[in-house]
C-alpha cells in the first residue's frame, strides 16, 4: 500500500461511475490521502475504466472498502467528517481542516443521503457555483476539496 503523508481521508459513499473513482484514486495516490469506498459500488473494482483512470498509481494508494457508512464511523469514532453537499450553506473554505479529517462525498446521481447529512449538521459544506448549476463532476469536486484541505495544512508531506 501507499504512503499517507497528509493524513486526510477521502470517503466516497456508493460511487457509481468507475472513471470518477479511478480519477479520485489517482488524486489520493498522488496526494497521500487514504481512500474509503462505501458499498454498494456501482461497478466492479476490476473495471477497465477504473483501472485506466488510476493508471500506474495503484501501488501508491491506500484504499479501504466498507460495507456501510456506519462501519466506517465505528472504525474512526473520533473522526471529523465533513460532508460535501449542494444543500449546505457554508463553503468548503470556511472550515479549518486538520490532518486526519474525512472529506465525505455521495454518489454522482443523488449525493449524500439525508441520514448521513443529519449526523453532521455543523460539518456540511459546499463548493461555490453560479445560480442554476446543479453540481460539479464528482472527481472535480473531490480535487477542489482535497487541495483546499492540503493548502490549509501547508501541503505537509508533499513536494
Amino acid at each position: 500500500m501507499g504512503q499517507n503523508p497528509t493524513g486526510f481521508h477521502v470517503v466516497l459513499v456508493e460511487p457509481e461511475i468507475p472513471g470518477n473513482t479511478g480519477n479520485i484514486s489517482r488524486l489520493c495516490a498522488a496526494t497521500g490521502c487514504k481512500l474509503h469506498l462505501v458499498k454498494p459500488l456501482g461497478f466492479s473494482t476490476d473495471d477497465k475504466h477504473l483501472k485506466r483512470a488510476g493508471l500506474d498509481y495503484w501501488h501508491l494508494l491506500e484504499i479501504y472498502y466498507h460495507d456501510s457508512f456506519c462501519e466506517l464511523q465505528a472504525l474512526y469514532p473520533t473522526g471529523r467528517f465533513f460532508c460535501h453537499t449542494t444543500k449546505a450553506t457554508r463553503f468548503h473554505s470556511d472550515e479549518q481542516f486538520q490532518d486526519g479529517d474525512f472529506l465525505v462525498f455521495g454518489k454522482e446521481t443523488a449525493g449524500l443521503p439525508q441520514t448521513i447529512l443529519a449526523q453532521y449538521p455543523d460539518h456540511c459544506i459546499r463548493l461555490p457555483m453560479i445560480e442554476g448549476a446543479r453540481s460539479l463532476n464528482l472527481s472535480n469536486a473531490v480535487a477542489v476539496a482535497v487541495y483546499e484541505a492540503l493548502r490549509q495544512t501547508g501541503y505537509r508531506g508533499l513536494r
